[in-house]
């Protein structure tokens, strides 16, 4: 989409909230009148499934407002993390849905509550699974376009209703045949909910804990590094530090003992000026004599 291509990453962080906003309030309201009207748990679950989806859209926002701050005293490195809380922040809200939906729907499915879904139930379920999973490309892509895991996640949230709609109108069609397929159901969209909680919550606790620089990048450098001059004779001791948009990298440069000062502090500064403009980076290299 070239739409997006002089667009600065909170600008983009904003439209998808905006837009995941308007869409799932909208969908809020019609899919909880008609789990009202149909007396459906799994209906009303995936009502507020689609509620909490604007709740984390809002997240987001706020996200790329705090990220977008600039570097101060009490934080040198920039406000980017404040995007891999935010989808902290989203995970958690989602395991909350889950629990309280998975006890509710276990209420409807020990009391046998026979449930008929109305055609216009059955016809909104299936415009919501279309919009959800039009939102959930619109967020992945977007998350791709600038690396943002809290993009990624908002889009996971989007894909995680789709499927639970998704669900409900296969139960709709052997409702007739299965009295207790709402209550069933129910559980099915909660847990369904709670797995992608727990693998958001996984996949930012590892990044905000410090993830090794990915081995394909190590060689790469490697191999850059230990060819750009016959002084070089080893590199190592490799350390990545991510905080949204601001990248550190940090390793030791082994060269040669008899190199004077000025020469071996020339040779770091090419080096770390050559590696910034490839890849982004800060860079700081540590010398040592071999």
């Amino acid at each position: 989409m070239q739409l997006f291509a002089n667009w600065s990453k909170k600008k983009i962080g904003y439209v998808e909230g905006i837009v995941s906003i308007i869409v799932n309030s909208i969908l809020f309201g019609i899919k909880l009148w008609v789990g009202l009207r149909d007396n459906s748990i799994a209906i009303i679950a995936d009502s507020w499934h689609t509620l909490a989806d604007s709740i984390s859209s809002a997240i987001v926002i706020l996200s790329f407002f705090l990220a977008s701050r600039p570097a101060d005293e009490k934080h040198p490195f920039g406000h980017g993390r404040a995007e891999l809380a935010a989808s902290l922040v989203i995970g958690m809200l989602l395991l909350v849905v889950a629990a309280d939906f998975t006890a509710e729907s276990g209420k409807h499915l020990l009391n046998n509550q026979v449930i008929s879904y109305s055609p216009i139930a059955i016809i909104i379920c299936i415009i919501s699974l279309f919009a959800k999973e039009i939102l959930a490309q619109f967020s992945f892509f977007l998350g791709k376009k600038i690396k943002s895991s809290a993009l990624k996640a908002d889009g996971w949230h989007h894909r995680t209703d789709a499927l639970a709609t998704l669900l409900i109108i296969i139960g709709a069609a052997v409702s007739y045949y299965f009295s207790w397929i709402d209550g069933l159901l129910g559980i099915l969209v909660s847990l369904l909910i709670a797995f992608t909680a727990l693998k958001i919550i996984k996949d930012n606790i590892s990044q905000i804990m410090g993830l090794a620089i990915h081995p394909d990048l190590k060689d790469e450098i490697l191999n850059l590094v230990l060819n750009y001059s016959p002084a070089i004779s080893d590199v190592h001791h490799f350390h990545f530090h991510s905080y949204g948009d601001h990248h550190e990298l940090t390793f030791h440069l082994r060269v040669n003992g008899k190199m004077d000062v000025n020469s071996s502090h020339l040779l770091t500064q090419q080096l770390e000026t050559l590696l910034k403009e490839k890849y982004g980076y800060e860079i700081t290299i540590h010398v040592e004599p071999d």
